[in-house]
């Protein structure tokens, strides 16, 4: 048995585990991300390798990171929520441990984990990954392998176009399907139809405090899974945008399986049926054809920590 880690970095928190070769995790600990300073989040990274490899044969460290990674998986290109400009974190880190590491998006390492060992482990070929959280993030595996496209950052399944001249986007575009799927989404659509029909929406600004503008996510979960009509509907809002583009993704790479992910898919049914719906309504005209079916992630947390330690365990 081969044990490798793996190291989940994002915005707020640093996960490690110790994983071995059936993506069983052995041991984990986790650490703020000090996200401001780049010294002080390598530095973290390395104490956390350090105290999982002591009195273990450990292999390799993967590295997951919430930015743009290159092409070689060792520098941190871009990181929206962290100070990585142009990072050389492998160079950084392997030197520290004296292992041999590998960096990778941490949306890659999670779909990757799950097309191993998760949603999509009977899969033998390819899966497409949505990961709806506050944005939307993705992972694609053609023939078995991540595909990462020519300089590393391929798989921005949540920069589609979907709406011409929508909403505006983050990542500077008008219209991103990040806009309308995500958990931001989500939230915008529920404070409007809030604002629109306080009536229909009681139960949701009660837990607000009456304010549509202090609605929260985890607010319109739970209204919505108490019945809440504004509430459900702004799932079902998502779901039906979700499930355009899934299918857009099934139309261009025909997958085995697709898989939902992230946060938001916590709501279970309240997503995943309109998405559902919705997917196979865009795909009527393929009815005589076999199409992928969506499922929901099974690794929840877990998977940043697996996807990058499998992923060095291949180095």
């Amino acid at each position: 048995m081969t044990l490798t880690i793996g190291v989940d970095v994002g915005g707020t928190k640093v996960a490690g585990g110790v994983v071995d070769d059936t993506g069983t995790v052995l041991v984990q600990t986790r650490r703020d991300t000090p996200a401001d300073d780049v010294g002080k989040t390598r530095d973290v990274i390395i104490e956390l390798v350090g105290e999982l490899a002591a009195g273990r044969t450990i292999e390799a460290v993967g590295i997951g990171a919430a930015g743009w990674i290159d092409a070689t998986r060792s520098t941190v290109l871009f990181a929206p929520n962290l100070a990585w400009r142009d990072e050389p974190l492998r160079e950084y880190v392997s030197a520290a441990v004296g292992l041999p590491v590998i960096v990778e998006n941490d949306a890659n390492v999670a779909a990757w984990a799950e097309f191993r060992y998760g949603a999509a482990r009977d899969a033998d070929d390819s899966m497409i990954m949505f990961t709806i959280g506050t944005g939307v993030g993705g992972g694609i595996v053609l023939g078995g392998e991540l595909m990462r496209g020519a300089h590393g950052v391929a798989a921005e399944l949540g920069h589609m176009l979907a709406v011409p001249d929508g909403h505006q986007c983050g990542c500077g575009r008008l219209g991103c399907i990040e806009q309308y799927a995500s958990g931001s989404a989500l939230v915008r659509f529920a404070r409007a139809g809030a604002r629109q029909e306080p009536n229909r929406a009681s139960a949701l600004l009660e837990l607000a405090g009456g304010e549509a503008e202090a609605i929260t996510g985890h607010m319109v979960t739970a209204a919505a899974q108490g019945g809440d009509p504004v509430s459900a509907e702004a799932f079902a809002q998502i779901g039906r945008w979700l499930g355009t583009s899934l299918a857009d993704m099934a139309q261009i790479l025909d997958p085995q399986t697709l898989v939902v992910g992230g946060g938001v898919v916590e709501a279970g049914d309240l997503l995943l049926g309109p998405t559902r719906r919705s997917y196979l309504d865009a795909l009527a005209q393929r009815g005589r054809l076999p199409v992928a079916e969506v499922l929901p992630a099974e690794l929840g947390n877990s998977a940043g920590v697996i996807g990058a330690a499998d992923l060095a365990r291949r180095i």
